[in-house]
C-alpha cells in the first residue's frame, strides 16, 4: 500500500528508539495499524507524514502478517500498548526521562502513579493535557517551550490518529526529543481500560473488543475501513501474482 513498515523484533524496535532519544534527534515514530494504513493510501499528505517518520511499528496484527506476506519474512506485532511500559522500563535502567503529552489530566495522573510505583528511578520530566480544540501560535509555542524546557529525552504522545502523526511531523525539528505516537496505550497503561488476553489477541479479536466498547465511534471505521484494506491487499496478491506468472513464462 505504499507505505513503509519498519522490521525486526521487539527489542530493535525498543533499542533504536531509546538510541534516537539519547540523540535528542527530533524524530517520531508510527504505531501502524489497519485505519492508520488506509488513511496514508487516501490522503497523500498523511502517507508523507509516515514517510518523514524515523520509524513505522507494525502496531497491528494484520499488518504484521501482511509484510510476512508480501516480503517472505516473519514479522512480530510490534504496538505502542505494548512498547510504552517496556520503553518505560528500559529508560529508567539507562536513566533516560520521559514526557506524556496528551489525554486527560486524570488519565496521566494515574499514568504517573503507576509509573512511580513500579518504576521509583524513572525519571518523568512532566505530562500536559493539552485542550480539545486547535492551539493558537502562541499556545503551541507556549506548549513547545515548555517540553523543551523539562528536557526529556522521549515524548509519549496520545492525540488519536490522524491528530497525532500530524502533530509530531509539524513539530519535527522544534521539540528535541524522540516523540512516540502511542494513542490509547494511556489509558491502557493508567489501568482505565482493559486489553484482550494474549489468546485473542493472538487471534486478531482486539478489534472486536473495541467495537464494543465503543460502537457509535467506531463501527463506521472498522466497516468500512478493515473492508478497504481486505480489498486492497487482494488486489495487491492478484497484482504480484499476475507478474509473477509472467516472469515465469
Amino acid at each position: 500500500m505504499d507505505t513503509r513498515i519498519s522490521t525486526g523484533n521487539r527489542t530493535d524496535f525498543i533499542d533504536t528508539i531509546l538510541q534516537l532519544g539519547a540523540a535528542r534527534s527530533s524524530a517520531y515514530v508510527c504505531f501502524a495499524n489497519v485505519h492508520m494504513l488506509v488513511e496514508a493510501h487516501n490522503d497523500p499528505s498523511f502517507r508523507k507524514i509516515l514517510d518523514g517518520a524515523a520509524i513505522v511499528s507494525p502496531d497491528g496484527s494484520p499488518v504484521a502478517a501482511a509484510v510476512g506476506w508480501f516480503h517472505g519474512q516473519q514479522q512480530e506485532r510490534v504496538a505502542g500498548m505494548d512498547l510504552l511500559p517496556a520503553l518505560l522500563a528500559e529508560a529508567a535502567q539507562r536513566n533516560q526521562s520521559v514526557y506524556f503529552y496528551g489525554t486527560t489530566e486524570e488519565v496521566l495522573a494515574t499514568m504517573v502513579a503507576r509509573a512511580r510505583r513500579e518504576l521509583p528511578t524513572l525519571r518523568i520530566a512532566g505530562t500536559h493535557s493539552p485542550p480539545f480544540r486547535p492551539l493558537s501560535p502562541e499556545e503551541d509555542a507556549a506548549e513547545v517551550a515548555a517540553i523543551n524546557a523539562a528536557d526529556p529525552d522521549l515524548v509519549f504522545v496520545a492525540l488519536g490518529c490522524p491528530r497525532q502523526e500530524r502533530w509530531m511531523a509539524n513539530h519535527q525539528g522544534q521539540i528535541r526529543a524522540c516523540m512516540l505516537g502511542v494513542g490509547q496505550a494511556f489509558p491502557v497503561y493508567a489501568g482505565l481500560e482493559q486489553r484482550l488476553p494474549t489468546w485473542a489477541r493472538k487471534l486478531w479479536l482486539e478489534w472486536a473488543y473495541r467495537l464494543w466498547l465503543e460502537p457509535k465511534r467506531l463501527w463506521r471505521r472498522y466497516l468500512i475501513t478493515n473492508s478497504h484494506f481486505l480489498y486492497l491487499m487482494a488486489q495487491r496478491t492478484i497484482f504480484r501474482t499476475g507478474n509473477n506468472l509472467k516472469t515465469v513464462s
